[in-house]
Order: C-alpha cells, then sequence, then structure tokens
C-alpha cells in the first residue's frame, strides 16, 4: 500500500456523510407533530437521534478518548424540535469529520484501538460495527415513519 493512501478511509467517510445526509434529510421531510408521535414507541425522531449517537459515541472516543453515551444530551425532551434535531446533526457531522481528518491513511484503520469493552479491536472494525448500527437505525426511523403516516 502506498504511503498516504486514504482509499478506504475516504470510503468510509462518504458512507458515513451519506446516512448523516439521510438523517438530516428524513428530519426534515417529517412533519413536527410526528417526531416523537407514539405509538410506535420508539418514535421516528428517537430511531433518529440513536442513529447519530452511535456515530458521536464512536467518534467522540476515536477523537477524546470519551465513550460516554450521548443518551443524556440527546432526550426527545432536549431535542423535541426538527431544528434541534438538524443542529444535533451537524455537531455529530463535525465531530465524524474530525475523526476521518486524524486518519493519516488507510494503514491507520488496521491499528488497534481501545474501546469500553476492554477488548482493543481494530479501527475499521470499529467504524464497520458502527456504521451497521447506525443505518439499521435509520432503518427503523423509516419504517416507523410508514407506520406513523400509514
Amino acid at each position: 500500500m502506498p504511503d498516504n493512501q486514504r482509499t478506504i478511509i475516504d470510503l468510509l467517510d462518504r458512507e458515513f456523510t451519506s446516512l448523516i445526509e439521510a438523517l438530516r434529510l428524513l428530519t426534515k421531510s417529517i412533519p413536527q407533530d410526528l417526531l416523537y408521535r407514539q405509538p410506535p414507541a420508539p418514535t421516528v425522531g428517537e430511531h433518529i437521534i440513536k442513529s447519530a449517537g452511535v456515530v458521536e459515541q464512536t467518534f467522540g472516543g476515536i477523537t477524546t478518548n470519551l465513550w460516554d453515551d450521548p443518551f443524556e444530551w440527546t432526550l426527545p425532551e432536549t431535542l423535541s424540535t426538527t431544528d434541534r434535531i438538524l443542529e444535533y446533526l451537524s455537531e455529530v457531522d463535525a465531530t465524524r469529520s474530525r475523526g476521518f481528518a486524524s486518519f493519516a491513511d488507510d494503514a491507520t484503520l488496521l491499528k488497534y484501538i481501545a474501546v469500553p469493552s476492554d477488548t482493543p479491536c481494530q479501527l475499521l472494525e470499529l467504524l464497520l460495527q458502527t456504521l451497521t448500527r447506525a443505518s439499521d437505525y435509520r432503518g427503523q426511523a423509516v419504517a416507523t415513519l410508514k407506520c406513523v403516516v400509514a
């Protein structure tokens, strides 16, 4: 692998960027009164926030070694409007961007990182797990919206 090659990093960065943009578009498409409409539980808004929270937790851990669960500051009471969720998504995107900027090259992705489970894993594995979990929550948000609108 040539020095400073960032092919995989750039691909992953685009995937996370695409995920966050899809969350923004979904958030903007939901009428305010449906954002936290019950049932079903969890709501569309909660799924969107969980998806972004997974990304925030991982990239917060990577950039600052703080693996805090964003649950405390992502409650529906705190992110109660479309605008607040969009602001949160911008914050998550900035954290993601800082994380990807810190990766020197694709070889960086093969390094091991300490995670809260006390079992180090490769950075690439962590990023793929995060992308999968966050995408699953996004999919649940879309499915929930279909149930609420139907």
